[in-house]
């Protein structure tokens, strides 16, 4: 199948063995990873700034370079979030430089899997497919069920038991079945990838994993965007699969292959939590295969023990010269709380990672302080609010008089409204 602007296909990553278009994730000569590979010279003076910012103000904008099926009418307004310059953050952290990619806030479900699932789906429909699915740890099951909502698609969602109830019910509120799986993450993909092979459906992280996971791309090209058509130094990002990460860095390869911003090798840094950190791991000893964990983390949608991209994740951060590292789940938490504290932006616990490891990067001296870089922030953390259980205290409530709130804040906070040594209050009004 060819898009009727882009000429696309899926291709094997180590034999390149051609595929066509169709729903198949793996080669079946040597079952590396299918990945869609496209004719830039197709689209070489249709795909420009000028073109881009005269598109809707999201993902496809950049049709041009996604797989979108011949007669696919994109109209759903996913991503184009904010790029945020994180001034009080980098304070606090030591960088002048220093910008968030906020997918907490993307539309329709607060995670940055609103990109892929929206690719994915397109994709879905050109198949023939009228039931989709996920094996997910929680963003990609919300995102799933209400794309599949919007489209008129059945769904049928696999998560682990122990998922963050907030999560569960942003799935099945679009009407999904949601099948709750006694094992975690990698039990569930593997029983997916087996439904997939017995069910007519397509899983969007199973046999369309190739359409699903270009819709990463999305990130990179609007952060180059956003930087006033300029790239970063750094990239630091979330890894679970690991394929975010490598799509980043794929996105700018091809803005520089057509000409949009000007070459530059970018650094990428990857973020995961100790509790499940194997891409981590594998950067941190210079292998180029991943030895799998059994997660054991808060951070649920980071906590995939066996990473399909990993190999290739960790491998292409080293190639960068980038790092990798993994934070406790204490440390996460407190990250979670200075995201919010200095930038205003309430992140789940992958960002929180990102936030406590982006820290920890520059404290160690492997970012500098005056380069320009990007911390991806990819979930809301509406929806993980669990994590920061027992951390606020309920305050006693205070009675409707001045009197006993001046006395109140002045037992809490007195700082925080100018209480002076002589025990004057000084209230933005003035003195009362």
């Amino acid at each position: 199948m060819v898009s009727s602007c882009t000429k696309y296909e899926l291709r094997c990553n180590e034999c390149g063995k051609s595929y066509g278009n169709q729903p198949l994730s793996a080669c079946a000569d040597c079952l590396a990873p299918l990945e869609v590979q496209y004719d830039l010279e197709s689209v070489r003076g249709r795909f420009t700034r000028e073109t881009i910012a005269a598109g809707p103000a999201n993902i496809w904008r950049y049709k041009e370079l996604l797989p979108i099926p011949e007669g696919f009418l994109p109209d759903l307004p996913v991503g184009f979030t904010p790029l945020v310059r994180a001034k009080n953050l980098g304070k606090r952290i030591g960088a002048d430089n220093l910008y968030v990619k906020n997918d907490a806030v993307c539309f329709p479900t607060l995670s940055f899997k609103d990109r892929v699932v929206a690719v994915a789906l397109a994709n879905a429909q050109a198949f023939g497919f009228t039931t989709v699915g996920c094996s997910s740890t929680g963003n990609l099951a919300n995102s799933t069920a209400a794309q599949a909502a919007r489209l008129g698609l059945k769904a049928c969602i696999l998560v682990p038991a122990d998922l963050e109830a907030a999560k569960i019910l942003n799935t099945q509120v679009y009407g999904a079945r949601l099948v709750r799986i006694d094992g975690n993450y990698d039990h569930v993909n593997r029983l997916c990838t087996q439904i997939a092979d017995e069910y007519n459906w397509g899983f969007v992280n199973v046999n369309l994993r190739p359409y699903y996971a270009e819709g990463s791309k999305t990130v990179g090209y609007e952060i180059a965007e956003q930087l006033g058509w300029r790239l970063p130094d750094n990239i630091v990002c979330p890894m679970a699969g690991g394929s975010l990460i490598r799509k980043i860095r794929k996105a700018f390869k091809e803005l520089i292959a057509l000409g949009l911003v000007e070459p530059k090798e970018v650094r990428f840094f990857g973020a995961q939590a100790t509790g499940c950190s194997p891409i981590s791991h594998a950067v941190k000893n210079g292998w180029d295969y991943i030895e799998p964990q059994r997660p054991n983390t808060i951070a649920r949608s980071l906590a995939i023990g066996n990473p399909a991209d990993g190999p290739a994740a960790a491998k292409m951060i080293q190639e960068t010269g980038g790092w990798a590292e993994d934070v406790s789940d204490v440390e996460l938490v407190s990250g979670i709380q200075e995201l919010a504290e200095t930038e205003g932006i309430f992140t789940e616990t992958a960002g929180g990672v990102t936030t406590a490891v982006a820290a920890r990067l520059y404290s160690q001296g492997r970012i500098s302080r005056d380069e320009t870089t990007v911390v991806c922030i990819t979930g809301n953390g509406l929806k993980t609010t669990d994590a920061l259980e027992g951390r606020f205290a309920t305050e006693r409530a205070v009675k409707p008089k001045l009197a006993a709130f001046d006395e109140y804040i002045r037992a809490v906070d007195g700082k925080l409204i100018g209480v002076k040594e002589d025990a004057e209050l000084v209230l933005a009004g003035g003195p009362r």
